[in-house]
């Protein structure tokens, strides 16, 4: 079996507000990038990340338009894998236990995703802002990463028109859509994204607690 890390992380960073692209935005010291490839690397047998155009170079290679033509680029660079582990750049408290529990999962499926249960109340509304319905949150979950995937499997699904994947706002619904079966792993609740100034500060605070 040959675990193989993907990570994209060609973003721009627009919310975040930083100077450059959000994988290398600093966070306790490090970037983004690096606090995820620490962990990635002592569990994977190798790591692919998909960087903007002049960040190309060992393992980086030149992502695409959209996370998911990242994802498919970056696969693409590691034609070995037998299992994909998928993680966001911009989720810098994984941990190697999680990455572990979700590989481990992964017997008899074919794909596992990192998952926090919702604890807020979840109501739908239409365009005009009226409630239509509140939803049962007992049975929902809010996707994270790592997605770890039959590395076959992912890349079939990835084999799709730019516009399919530029719509996608993760890879499991894309290996749903092709008819494949994914099982959510609880994770801790402190695998937070960090998109807004407000998530990167939180996000320090929490590292320097694991100090």
């Amino acid at each position: 079996m040959a675990v193989v890390g993907i990570v994209p992380a060609a973003g721009s960073g627009e919310r975040l507000g930083a100077s450059g692209p959000k994988a290398f935005a600093l966070c306790g010291g490090r970037s983004l990038l690096d606090w995820s490839l620490e962990v990635l690397e002592a569990v994977c047998d190798r790591v692919v990340v998909a960087v903007p155009a002049g960040f190309q170079g060992e393992g980086r290679v030149l992502g695409g338009a959209s996370r998911s033509e990242s994802v498919r680029l970056a696969l693409a660079a590691a034609p070995e894998a037998t299992v994909a582990v998928v993680h966001d750049a911009a989720r810098p408290l994984i941990t190697r236990e999680l990455v572990q529990e979700c590989v481990g999962a992964l017997a008899g499926w074919d794909g596992v995703v990192a998952a926090a249960r919702v604890s807020d109340t979840i109501k739908e509304a239409d365009g005009s802002g009226r409630v239509v319905r509140t939803l049962d949150r007992s049975a929902l979950w809010a996707i994270q990463t790592p997605q770890v995937f039959r590395a076959d499997v992912l890349g079939r699904a990835l084999d799709v028109d730019a516009s399919v994947l530029a719509a996608a706002t993760d890879d499991a619904s894309l290996v749903e859509a092709a008819g494949g079966s994914v099982r959510v792993v609880e994770a801790p609740a402190e695998n937070i994204k960090v998109t807004r100034p407000v998530d990167l500060a939180l996000a320090e605070a929490l590292l320097r607690a694991r100090c």
